[in-house]
């Protein structure tokens, strides 16, 4: 058994919010087309069609769902895909995730996550304060009051969803106010993603964060997890589960981890396939999912050049003891949580060594929890 994912983007870059970081726009700014429009149905079909002529009875597929705003092409289209991959003979495990800002949730929408199990990423930036900064409409209004209704509906219909929250300077700057924020709205499941520096000069920003920046935020927030873990609270922060996953269970549970690139099949909505989100650029293109399966794809020229492209490397990563856990890192992130511009400071590093050195403490508090359960099951 295998398991395949494939990240879908129905409605390209269009998205109603016009995010002041979006690395999304940044990156279509820079395409000879920006926008593929909406995905057709036609399209839709073909796609599922070479998706499962790659996969086998018994593997496990994620479809997940990502944009722009996935959402703005509406229910229709994912009920009509759903419906269609549930025609399929083929025994295969499928699942499916959507990443949305939030702001088209309806009833309807809720009604549709939880019949067919979606996994829902809301990006919420903490406090309304923050939030609104930064995720803004189109008139630059800001819209927390419309996200935090929709995860009030969440909460409500049951939904399975986590907290994507941009992690920029300014967010870093405040990392008490957002685990406040954390405990205050009872969020359980939480994904800080570095705000990244844009490829287009043109489209700079002043939200990029920096690894001192990086560092410092999850310094902090370690010391208030800790304690929260000590009152038998488990909150699930990604970057935190994903290194203890990789050195006490030896699992590599993200992306770029270990500083390998993998083929993570992003479908634009005309079909055309990139080999990582942050690289959905012409010269990635591998090819068009309606006419090739994902074993071809995979197998393009153009996606051996990605996955062996080399990275930059600095002198402080030839001295890091923990450079074979990490490889320099991801390569989209370097100037984001690596090495500092004068190469005397790594923010990952130190993430690294302050959590590495919790990990027995972090052991004992998760035993405990663990032994809480067992003793609640039987109460």
């Amino acid at each position: 058994m295998r398991q395949f994912s494939v990240l879908i983007k129905p409605a390209s870059s269009v998205c109603n919010l016009k995010c002041k970081y979006c690395f999304y726009n940044d990156i279509s700014s820079l395409r000879d087309i920006k926008s593929y429009g909406k995905m057709t149905s036609e399209t839709t079909y073909k796609m599922i069609d070479n998706i499962f002529k790659s996969v086998e009875e018994g593997d496990y597929l994620t479809l997940a769902f990502q944009g722009g705003e996935p959402t703005i092409d509406g229910l229709d289209y994912f009920q009509t895909l759903v419906d269609y991959v549930e025609k399929k003979t083929k025994s295969i495990n499928v699942s499916y995730s959507i990443q949305t800002n939030g702001t088209l949730i309806t009833d309807e929408w809720c009604k549709f996550f939880k019949k067919y199990n979606f996994l829902v990423g809301l990006s919420i930036d903490g406090p309304k304060e923050f939030h609104d900064q930064g995720r803004v409409t189109w008139l630059q209004k800001g819209s927390y009051d419309k996200v935090i209704h929709t995860k009030q509906l969440f909460d409500l219909y049951s939904i399975e969803y986590n907290v994507l929250t941009v992690l920029s300077k300014e967010i870093a700057r405040h990392p008490n106010e957002i685990f406040d924020f954390l405990l205050q709205e009872k969020i359980e499941y939480v994904q800080f993603i570095p705000c990244l520096e844009d490829f287009n000069l043109c489209n700079s920003h002043l939200y990029n964060l920096t690894p001192e920046l990086f560092s410092s935020f999850y310094d902090c927030l370690i010391d208030r997890w800790l304690k929260e873990l000590e009152k038998k609270h488990y909150l699930s922060i990604k970057l935190f589960d994903d290194i203890f996953n990789l050195f006490v269970k030896g699992q590599e549970t993200a992306c770029g981890m270990l500083g390998r690139c993998q083929i993570q099949f992003v479908i634009e909505a005309d079909g055309s396939v990139f080999p990582c989100d942050f690289y959905v650029l012409d010269d990635y293109y591998l090819g068009n999912i309606t006419e090739l399966t994902l074993a071809q794809l995979s197998a393009q020229p153009k996606a051996w050049e990605f996955i062996f492209s080399k990275k930059s490397e600095s002198l402080k990563c030839g001295t890091c003891p923990y450079q074979k856990m990490c490889g320099n890192g991801c390569k989209r992130m370097n100037k984001t949580m690596y090495v500092s511009e004068d190469g005397t400071f790594c923010g990952y590093q130190h993430v690294l060594d302050t959590f590495t050195s919790k990990i027995p403490q972090i052991i004992l508090h998760l035993n405990k929890i663990i032994q809480s359960s067992e003793i609640n099951q039987y109460d």
